[in-house]
């Protein structure tokens, strides 16, 4: 079983109080403005999506745009999360087979899809210990569908080569199963509000033009400190989507004045 990181600091540990505050960012002047119902006949048009992982007071609006946008599509059996690894631990690529064990339950990963996977990604329990970009996807996950399953998959190799050889191992392990790709990553860190939104929003149109090679130019071009980049552009492959949307973008500068801000996005993939 892998243990919560960061509940009681990303999130709240206790239940109540992380379902409030799972709501408060639906409802959030940032968020959706609304709660929504998960739609299980929905269309299920969603096949990625670009999340934020910082801890809830800051993007946790932003985020809730990302799934109301998904309740209301369907969600599927599986989310493939992918994250950045930001403590380096463990192989350059690599899943976990143990369960997630969560304020709100278990959440189980889908032993299926990790067999198809086999040894071409390794398991690692120590590069998922301490790396909160699957972990705070989580509770917003289960508040709508406990029973969703998972793939977890952290990178500390994020170049393109490797998202095109992560993106052709993910294909084919999921062909024939209902999934969607989820990149956990958070963009530009630690800059003025202006900055940020400048500078992200060079990558962010780069994404919306589904332009795989030219996320990461862009990120490196101008050196953009987004950390997710890698995820993101193995989510764009992985999902064969077709179009992208931009649902919302904000700073942490949103939840309270600072100097310097953390830049957010929701984006889905169709």
């Amino acid at each position: 079983m892998r243990y919560p990181a960061v509940a009681g600091s990303f999130y709240p540990k206790n239940i109540d109080d992380l379902k409030s505050e799972i709501e408060n960012s639906f409802k959030s002047k940032f968020g959706p403005g609304y709660i929504p119902a998960l739609d299980p006949k929905g269309p299920r048009a969603i096949k990625a999506a670009v999340n934020p992982h910082a801890g809830y007071f800051y993007s946790g609006p932003v985020a809730a745009h990302t799934f109301a946008a998904m309740a209301k599509d369907g969600f599927p059996e599986t989310f493939v999360i992918l994250g950045p690894n930001h403590h380096a631990l463990g192989p350059l690529v690599a899943t976990t087979d143990q369960d997630f064990l969560m304020p709100m339950g278990k959440v189980e990963v889908d032993i299926e899809i990790l067999d198809r996977i086999g040894s071409a990604v390794p398991k690692s329990h120590d590069a998922h210990r301490l790396e909160h970009s699957i972990e705070v996807q989580l509770p917003f996950i289960q508040y709508f569908c406990p029973e969703a399953k998972i793939v977890p998959i952290v990178m500390i190799d994020q170049t393109y080569e490797t998202a095109i050889n992560l993106a052709e191992i993910l294909s084919d392990a999921c062909r024939g199963k209902d999934v969607v790709f989820l990149a956990s990553s958070d963009f530009s860190h630690y800059v003025p509000p202006d900055v940020a939104e400048a500078q992200d929003r060079k990558v962010i149109d780069r994404i919306l033009s589904m332009n795989v090679p030219e996320v990461i130019d862009t990120v490196q071009r101008y050196k953009i400190t987004m950390c997710g980049y890698g995820p993101v552009m193995t989510a764009m492959l992985a999902s064969g989507s077709q179009s992208a949307g931009l649902l919302a973008y904000g700073t942490s500068g949103d939840a309270c004045e600072m100097k310097d801000v953390v830049g957010y996005a929701s984006i889905i993939m169709t």
